[in-house]
């Protein structure tokens, strides 16, 4: 049984680059489930292969957990489409989208065909690994979780303000004007008494003024 040999690369991430022998008779359901297990993301997820021109360019689509409008459009199925009924070149091409709810995009190039499979080997088989996978950040019921490595070093400002939700009570009660409200009373107090001073000295020339008429 002839074997393929796909090069999965990240169509944003060059370095990143995984190869994956898988046989010719197996699904595009097995090949995605074997991308997955070489990047760590979770392989359940809405997904879409296309057949590609060379310049990628999306052809026929084939779907794994397609929506309504897809399926009622008949969409191929990737757990009943077998790799072989899509290959009609050498060097195949797939345009390959990860995820639709947060999606990442992929080149899936067919690189050389196997005559014979290794009976000692369980296909698919990853047979290269370059690079690491970009992290994933997932919105859950908790929050937010990162999929595959470290959450992200970014400056959260509620959070580093110990922030509540009963905090927004106070904030509608200085009338929207949040936490800088302080500062600008302060302000408006400085410019009243800088008028009023003013004022006074400007009285003060009139009526000194009008005392030396007067003599």
């Amino acid at each position: 049984m002839a074997i393929y040999r796909f090069k999965i690369s990240f169509e944003d991430f060059d370095d990143v680059v995984r190869e994956i022998d898988i046989k010719t008779t197996q699904t595009f359901e097995d090949l995605h489930r074997a991308i997955h297990r070489s990047t760590g993301y979770n392989a359940d997820k809405s997904s879409s292969f296309y057949v590609s021109t060379d310049n990628w360019i999306k052809g026929d689509e084939i779907a794994l957990l397609p929506n309504e409008r897809k399926v009622n459009n008949g969409v191929a199925l990737m757990e009943k489409s077998k790799l072989s009924n899509f290959i009609e070149d050498p060097h195949q091409k797939f345009y390959y989208i990860y995820n639709f709810e947060r999606p990442f995009d992929f080149h899936v190039e067919l690189i050389k065909i196997i005559l014979e499979n290794d009976p000692n080997i369980e296909y698919p088989f990853l047979v290269k690994s370059t690079g690491e996978a970009p992290k994933i950040i997932e919105k859950n019921a908790g929050g937010f979780a990162v999929s595959t490595a470290a959450a992200s070093t970014d400056f959260d400002f509620l959070n580093e303000m110990d922030f509540v939700p009963e905090d927004t009570e106070e904030l509608e009660a200085m009338g929207g004007r949040g936490i800088m409200a302080e500062e600008v009373d302060d302000t408006e107090e400085e410019e009243e008494k800088d008028e009023f001073a003013d004022g006074d000295d400007y009285a003060d020339e009139e009526f000194g003024s009008g005392k030396e008429e007067d003599y």
